[in-house]
């Protein structure tokens, strides 16, 4: 537990998850996460930015206590999700005099998902301000980063934007500000992956009006705290523009061997053609991983073998995730095996639907990969070069 200045007045309050491995159930933490919390202290009155996830109820109890916190007048909830939020029914039993700053969108949210009571919520709109004495916060509706209610907090003297997700990293770590943005840039490349890209039209909205705010410390509620801003602002215009690397992912599973010899014959050809090429065999890899590798690729195959009339479930769930996370590839193709039949060629297709990607002809073979398939591998390949240079994305003698 520790209660951490940001600048006199503003406080970091909240808990660093330093075991979490996994987040809903879904996403791996490789390096644990943290939930961030903060405390503005004005000259008249005193708010509470966020909470933290319920199984660190007690570490932020505890920072409330060594913050010397006697009353709190708002509660601003910038994000309904368990892991802001969890902690505020017990905050708003401990403050209860403390109104509950929310979208409207966001009031629904924490009645139906946190049973706090409507006529303790106070609706701000985009734009509105209040007034902590000397210092003024400012909301900023930004919605589906990644929920519908989101909003941002800015505040106004100090040039801080809390900035719920936007700008976050699933890690635990001492450090309260980013010392250097090479420490950082994987695991918030990795969140940006997972959680933002399949919003990546609507940042990009919200980073065009973010530009018009000045903006001296990014607050976000994962991982720490960005001072000067720049450079994870120049990571995100990257990630969210339309500009695609000469870069191939290929997602497999194997069950005999086979369709894992179509994968290493193509990446082969591709390699050779000075394509960079990343590999995920779905038994072994890591979810978050993948989705990293999806942010810049302009290709994206998926192989695998037919098992019974379909892909292999684990191939399912992958193109299931690809169409979820929406990445802006430009090209994909389906490669793989089959024994009898099956219609695993259309069915990944029609997994990929929300991809605004070119779908190349696909290379599904009976039995082991012979002769005439590792031809027509090596003609995919060609085609993904040729796509690449039509796209202005391939260098030759660069992967």
């Amino acid at each position: 537990m520790a209660v951490r200045e940001i600048l006199p007045d503003i406080y970091w309050i909240g808990a660093i998850d330093w075991d979490r491995r996994i987040f809903d159930a879904l996403i791996p933490l490789p390096e644990g996460t943290s939930y961030n919390a903060y405390l503005v202290s004005g000259s008249e009155k005193t708010a509470l930015i966020d909470t933290v996830d319920p199984t660190k109820e007690f570490e932020y109890v505890c920072n409330l206590v060594k913050a010397g916190v006697e009353s709190v007048d708002y509660i601003v909830v910038n994000h309904a999700e368990q892991d802001h939020s969890g902690s505020l029914p017990m905050a708003a039993e401990l403050f209860p005099r403390a109104q509950i700053v929310v979208s409207e969108k966001c009031r629904d949210l924490v009645e139906s998902l946190l049973e706090i009571p409507p006529e303790r919520c106070l609706v701000v709109k985009d734009g509105d301000t209040i007034s902590l004495g000397n210092k003024t916060l400012e909301f900023i509706m930004a919605p589906w980063v990644h929920w519908p209610e989101t909003m941002l907090t800015y505040l106004q003297e100090d040039r801080v934007l809390f900035s719920c997700d936007l700008f976050g990293s699933h890690l635990a770590t001492s450090s309260l500000f980013v010392d250097d943005m090479r420490d950082i840039y994987h695991p918030a490349k990795r969140y940006y992956g997972e959680i933002m890209m399949p919003f990546r039209s609507n940042i990009r909205e919200h980073l065009a009006r973010l530009s018009a705010y000045d903006i001296g410390i990014i607050a976000p509620s994962h991982g720490p705290l960005h001072r000067p801003p720049g450079p994870i602002l120049a990571a995100y215009r990257d990630w969210i523009s339309d500009e695609v690397r000469n870069e191939v992912v290929i997602i497999y599973v194997s069950m005999h061997g086979s369709t894992e010899k179509m994968v290493n014959h193509l990446a082969g050809a591709l390699m050779e053609q000075n394509v960079t090429v990343r590999i995920f065999n779905l038994q072994v890899s890591d979810l978050g991983e993948i989705a990293m590798a999806l942010v810049d690729a302009a290709t994206v195959v998926i192989a695998t073998p037919t098992m019974i009339f379909g892909p292999h479930p684990l191939a399912v769930n992958a193109a299931y995730i690809t169409n979820l996370l929406r990445p802006k590839t430009k090209f994909a193709a389906v490669i793989g095996s089959f024994g009898w039949g099956g219609n695993t060629v259309e069915i990944l297709k029609g997994m990929l639907s929300r991809l605004n990607a070119e779908m190349l002809d696909p290379v599904y073979v009976k039995g082991a990969p012979d002769s005439a398939c590792l031809r027509n591998l090596e003609t995919l390949a060609d085609r993904i070069v040729e796509k690449h240079r039509e796209n202005g994305v391939f260098t030759p003698g660069a992967g």
